[in-house]
């Protein structure tokens, strides 16, 4: 017979460092002569990401050891930071981008020399930096993009398509590096070169637009020597976003675009998409070099689409049929890659975590071929979610995932309703997938619920949806999570006592404000959050990428500066009565550090109990091992005081008022 205990009490093998030794995602998949290659996560080496290779014979390896660590900071979110290609030599050829100097690196793994630079340091503000990088062996370069900042603040940057030497002439020489695109946009992604090698397409867009607003496909001639020419905008506009650009076997332009309100495939000049769905086939470009569509040679296409959640599905762009792959993925990532007839991607489901996923198109067989982790625990241990719709103000849909506590080991006394968490996904436009998370996992099988909430705002659900928020952001989403929260505990779901909210980045922002400006939640989880809006808007207040995305979350700032300053918990501080946990990484230039710092000046003498760990060495984001047990520890102590859970296995946070 199980045994009986109260919610919040159960034992569990997931543990902190489990759930750590879990956290993150394969990324940015490619294929070199007849290998997989990827970047993964390593929390327990300092939160490096590792090139990942597999060989023609099954075997997985790391390309580089530690501390080589594969990631870009272009936009600070970066985007594709590795291609290769096989060399002269017929053994595989990397190039990638180092993150503690973002300096392209040139490596031929199967010799005998190390990594060798071919691009220079700089002496002003955030140096040089690269992304989404292709080998053109032929020419001798690598083209991809250089962010190059030309002053001390983080908006003295400039962005342009360039093309490095490959023989490292440029490693001590800017002027080698020679400029393919005009300048004529703030942000673009790299080329993609036609098959006949003849023209280039790359997206591009202007502040204070985000790419998931409005963008343009341009399309360049490319000259032996020089910079594109005769270059046009060929597609999108200011209302119009187009996320991804790329080339059929036979020479069309091939583009993801939301003209139709969804984002849906396109070919050249067609007006109709080529499989016209309320579905997404795209997705927001929050980082450089994104894929959700990849052509076969045979003229099919591969597409990861869907509404909420996501499938890989083998596209016939004549006759418009899509036939989805089969499996248990519910969500597959913004990468894929072409090998022949195979397809590549990394894809994850509520039961399995991510893993790189094969698709043969001759038999339609899919298999997993990579970076799966093998069942740490039982998986009776795992959360079963359910799709949920609920109804907000206004009579709109919400979206939400809802795991109630579950654990094999324990039952609940039969009067007593759980505590919830909702968590609040960051963005504000990106959602919350259908898959396994062993953080969650870390609290259901505890005895505490999770909601995960994509609020209107939230990507996946077409361009309407996300289109909620545009001068909302403070409202809808606040809105629609306490609906949420209000609406479980309403159907004798969760015990509207013990009602907590979490989120990250834009999600802290929703957190605090949902402190400050509802009476819904006992308690609440703010991590490296916005705060205040006037001072993130700010010259200095941000990275360059956002630091106009409040004109359309917000409204323009001359226009409507009260609402920045009636919006922001920070300037609502005596709101907040509720206890919370304030978690924020020291090295964080997209939400700094001193939004905290004035936070909870404001705080001070005020009685309500809360606390404030930050961490060395942690940006935006927390990637480290050791940051990420111990702010999963702190969290669940915050609920089990809060909540009057007796948890002794884990160390007690001190609280201050």
């Amino acid at each position: 017979m199980v045994p009986t205990g109260p919610y919040g009490t159960w034992p569990s093998p997931i543990d902190g460092a489990l759930a750590a030794s879990h956290d993150g995602m394969p990324e940015y998949v490619g294929v070199v002569g007849d290998e997989i290659w990827w970047t993964a996560p390593r929390p327990a080496e300092g939160g490096r990401r590792a090139l990942m290779r597999r060989r023609a014979d099954g075997a997985e390896e790391s390309v580089l050891p530690a501390p080589w660590n594969v990631r870009s900071r272009v936009i600070e979110y970066g985007g594709r930071p590795w291609a290769g290609a096989v060399g002269g030599t017929g053994t595989p050829l990397v190039v990638f981008v180092h993150f503690p100097d973002q300096r392209l690196y040139a490596y031929e793994p199967d010799g005998d020399a190390a990594p060798r630079p071919l691009t220079p340091l700089s002496p002003v503000g955030g140096g040089l930096r690269w992304v989404d990088p292709t080998i053109h062996a032929g020419a001798g370069e690598v083209w991809c993009v250089l962010e190059e900042f030309t002053g001390e603040k983080p908006t003295d940057v400039r962005r342009v398509i360039a093309a490095v030497p490959l023989d490292g002439s440029a490693a001590d020489d800017r002027g080698a590096v020679r400029e393919l695109s005009d300048g004529r946009h703030r942000f673009v992604t790299g080329p993609q070169v036609s098959p006949d090698g003849r023209q280039a397409a790359w997206i591009g867009w202007d502040h204070p637009r985000m790419p998931w607003d409005g963008t343009e496909v341009m399309l360049g001639e490319v000259a032996a020597a020089g910079p594109f020419t005769g270059v046009r905008s060929v597609a999108g506009g200011t209302e119009e976003s187009i996320p991804q650009v790329g080339w059929t076997a036979d020479g069309h332009l091939l583009f993801a675009s939301d003209r139709n309100g969804w984002w849906n495939l396109y070919r050249g000049t067609d007006e109709a998409p080529l499989c016209p769905r309320e579905e997404e086939f795209g997705g927001p470009l929050w980082k450089i070099g994104l894929q959700w569509f990849q052509p076969l040679a045979n003229g099919l296409i591969a597409v990861v689409h869907g509404a909420g959640t996501t499938t890989l599905g083998i596209l016939d762009p004549e006759t418009g049929e899509l036939v989805d792959a089969a499996g248990p993925w519910t969500a597959w990532g913004s990468t894929l890659a072409v090998h022949g007839t195979r397809v590549v991607g990394v894809a994850a489901s509520p039961r399995s975590g991510h893993e790189i996923v094969e698709l043969d198109t001759r038999t339609g067989r899919t298999r997993v071929i990579g970076s799966a982790h093998q069942d740490a625990v039982d998986p009776a241990y795992y959360p079963e979610p359910q799709i949920r719709l609920f109804t907000g103000p206004e009579g709109r849909d919400i979206h939400a995932h809802i795991y109630p506590p579950h654990s094999p080991d324990r039952i609940a006394p039969g009067d007593e309703l759980p505590p919830y968490v909702v968590w609040a996904h960051g963005g504000p436009t990106g959602h919350a997938p259908l898959v396994l998370d062993l953080e969650i996992a870390y609290f259901t099988s505890r005895g505490i619920g999770v909601a995960e909430v994509n609020y209107g705002g939230s990507a996946g659900h077409g361009r309407e949806y996300r289109n909620r928020l545009r001068e909302q952001w403070g409202v809808v989403d606040v809105e629609d999570c306490a609906a949420v929260a209000r609406a479980l505990a309403d159907e004798g779901t969760a015990d509207s006592g013990r009602l907590a909210i979490r989120g990250g980045s834009a999600g802290g922002w929703t957190t605090a404000a949902s402190l400050a400006f509802t009476d819904v939640y006992a308690c609440g989880t703010v991590l490296f959050p916005i705060l205040d809006l006037t001072d993130w808007a700010s010259a200095d207040g941000t990275h360059d990428f956002e630091s106009q995305y409040l004109e359309s979350l917000i409204g323009p700032f001359a226009e409507v500066p009260d609402r920045y300053r009636d919006r922001s918990p920070a300037q609502h501080a005596q709101s907040v009565t509720a206890p919370f946990l304030l978690l924020q990484g020291l090295d964080d230039v997209i939400c700094p550090p001193v939004q905290c710092e004035r936070f909870l000046a404001r705080m001070t003498g005020r009685g309500i109990p809360h606390a404030y760990l930050t961490f060395e060495g942690e940006g935006h984001g927390f990637r480290r091992e050791d940051t990420l047990i111990r702010a999963l520890e702190a969290e669940l102590s915050l609920y089990a005081q809060t909540f009057g859970i007796a948890r002794p296995d884990i160390p007690v946070l001190e609280l201050d008022k």
